[in-house]
């Protein structure tokens, strides 16, 4: 076996890190679409030839973290009909081992000398893919084929050649095909890209120490990660997490629920008690259930190994999602809002599990998804266009020692989706922005607080058109606080036409008219700890930095500021500590659009 000292290992690991960073800034930077160059919807990744993963990087955790399935039915599909400069594109949650129809996989595989040693990734979300409404995330399709193009592994280069034909053949059932064509070969350069990178990495080192390099990078993160399961008490812990409906049978929650048990250095994570599949959309392939599963995890582990996870990583850890379940659907189930619905409650669900396995380490559930996908016509140009954003989410979870930071976007992509700045969407799209900011209180209380909830607001100055919200969440289903922390507020969506409100609750499809004003207003994250533990110096700057009303700070916190100096009573605040016994609840007033608070309901 060849040895390797500490320099060359370091080198080669951090090289292949540093690799896939490249790869993403590479593809935001080629790509043109609003949702893959401004929001960086997109993911990369290096794995062997066997799927194990060799370097992964900040990115939407079901576009990445299972891509080891992909590579395996690749293989299986293939067999010895894998060539140098293939590339291979699929977006099948059953066929290829994907998430949701909009995320198209381009899959290289690099060969060295002949033989084929590892596989690279670029997948990113199109800004359309065919299907009943543009772009993506619309409810009621009657199966995954009525969602879009639906596209099992497929060879579309060959010897770095485009096969036109098959290329051709998925432009034309794509709405948009000159935008898609672009990013398409932004996605398939970056894979060029980076075959060359690892060549280079092969013939400075040699593929036997190159290949012992990973060896022992796979090795180490398995160690370190084994000590991570090891330092929590063997047991099982629960969470759960529900989804608003499917947005089919509406009004009803679909629930993720999970099970961790804890034995030595290695934990299984089992969803049997989990909703069964369902006839709406919001299904999680298994794939991406796995994904997320593992990933979210990781966030509850030791963060100085943030940059360092690999197959090692994954290793001590097994998952049991049931075969026709909401994490493990059956074809022909429709998965189109599989990442936000369904996929965000299993990270929230498997957080809330190993927050209590770890209550130092506790993490409460960050704010739901807001989105929608709105199609019309831009009277500028004549065209159609479809628009979707992550500008008006909510915020991140409180985690034990820390408030929930205010600005990053959903749990699933680990924040590194981006929102967009107003001036690039109103370039891009007949919509004025009229409002975006951090909606006050509107997160959850404890002793280390929520991010912030945000209230966007802007008005359609295009066409008569329609609105997808199947990429929203949170009317009706909170996501948990920990230790006696609030849990995040639930969210709202309105229409606001000749100056009256119009609810518009998550999954559904409804008409929108030029002049009208859609507003949104997102919970933020949860709360950790109890808010009467807060620290009052603390309290007092969230109502400095408009973050907090007086009225919440008394009422939930237990806190007397006055409004004028930001100074606290300590003797009214010792008072109102020793007598705090209401519970309330943090509300969006739905005639004056307000977030008020209000006595919480019992029964």
């Amino acid at each position: 076996m060849t040895k390797i000292d500490p320099i060359t290992l370091a080198t080669v690991w951090h090289a292949f890190q540093t690799l896939v960073r490249e790869m993403r800034h590479m593809v935001t930077r080629t790509s043109q679409s609003y949702l893959m160059s401004q929001l960086k919807d997109v993911s990369v990744g290096l794995w062997l030839a066997d799927g194990s993963t060799v370097a992964m990087p900040q990115g939407l955790l079901c576009q990445f973290m299972g891509t080891k399935f992909a590579i395996q039915a690749i293989r299986e599909q293939f067999g010895d009909d894998l060539h140098p400069g293939d590339v291979i594109l699929t977006n099948d949650p059953y066929k290829g081992m994907t998430v949701h129809l909009p995320d198209w996989g381009f899959i290289r595989p690099i060969f060295f000398e002949g033989e084929l040693i590892f596989f690279t990734l670029v997948r990113g979300h199109q800004v359309d893919t065919g299907g009943s409404f543009p772009g993506g995330y619309f409810p009621n399709s009657y199966d995954i084929h009525a969602e879009g193009l639906c596209i099992p592994p497929t060879k579309v280069f060959i010897g770095d050649k485009e096969r036109k034909d098959v290329m051709g053949l998925i432009l034309n059932n794509v709405r948009w095909p000159e935008a898609v064509r672009v990013d398409i070969h932004a996605m398939v350069a970056t894979t060029r890209f980076a075959e060359n990178r690892v060549h280079e990495v092969l013939k400075r080192y040699g593929k036997d120490t190159v290949m012992a390099c990973i060896r022992e990078m796979l090795d180490r993160s398995e160690r370190a990660v084994r000590a991570e399961i090891s330092a929590i008490p063997d047991g099982t812990y629960s969470g759960e997490a529900a989804t608003d409906d499917d947005g089919t049978t509406l009004d009803e929650p679909v629930w993720v629920r999970v099970d961790i048990t804890v034995k030595g250095d290695s934990l299984t994570v089992d969803f049997s008690r989990s909703d069964a599949q369902r006839k709406g959309f919001v299904n999680c392939p298994f794939a991406a259930s796995y994904a997320i599963a593992v990933g979210s995890m990781m966030l509850l582990f030791d963060p100085a190994l943030a940059d360092f996870h690999n197959e090692g990583s994954v290793r001590p850890i097994t998952v049991i999602t049931p075969p026709g379940s909401v994490v493990h659907p059956l074809y022909p189930a429709t998965v189109g809002a599989a990442p936000v619905n369904v996929g965000h409650q299993i990270a929230t669900a498997v957080g809330q599990a190993l927050s209590k396995a770890r209550p130092d380490r506790s993490m409460a559930a960050w704010g739901k998804r807001r989105g929608d996908y709105v199609s019309s016509t831009d009277p500028r140009n004549k065209q159609p266009y479809v628009r979707t954003t992550f500008d008006y989410d909510g915020s991140a979870g409180a985690v034990s020692g820390h408030d929930g930071a205010t600005g990053p976007l959903s749990i699933g992509s680990l924040s590194t989706v981006m929102r967009s700045n107003a001036e690039e969407m109103e370039i891009r799209f007949p919509w004025r922005v009229v409002k975006w900011e951090v909606a006050r209180d509107l997160m959850g209380a404890g002793r280390w607080r929520g991010g912030g909830g945000i209230e966007w607001r802007a008005v359609n100055e295009g066409s008569d058109g329609r609105m997808a919200t199947g990429s929203s969440d949170g009317d009706s289903t909170p996501g948990p606080g920990s230790q006696g922390g609030y849990p995040s507020p639930c969210s709202r969506t309105f229409l606001l036409r000749d100056g009256k409100p119009i609810r518009v609750k998550p999954h559904r499809m409804v008409e929108i008219r030029n002049g009208d004003e859609v507003v949104k207003i997102s919970g933020g994250g949860g709360g950790v700890g109890l808010p009467t533990e807060r620290p009052p110096e603390r309290v007092a700057l969230d109502v400095r930095n408009g973050m907090v009303s007086t009225e919440v700070a008394r009422k939930i916190y237990g806190v007397a500021v006055d409004p004028a100096s930001f100074c606290v009573d300590e003797a009214e605040t010792r008072r109102l500590r020793a007598q705090l016994q209401t519970e309330w609840d943090v509300v969006i007033d739905e005639k004056s659009l307000s977030v008020e608070i209000v006595p919480v309901q019992v029964g």
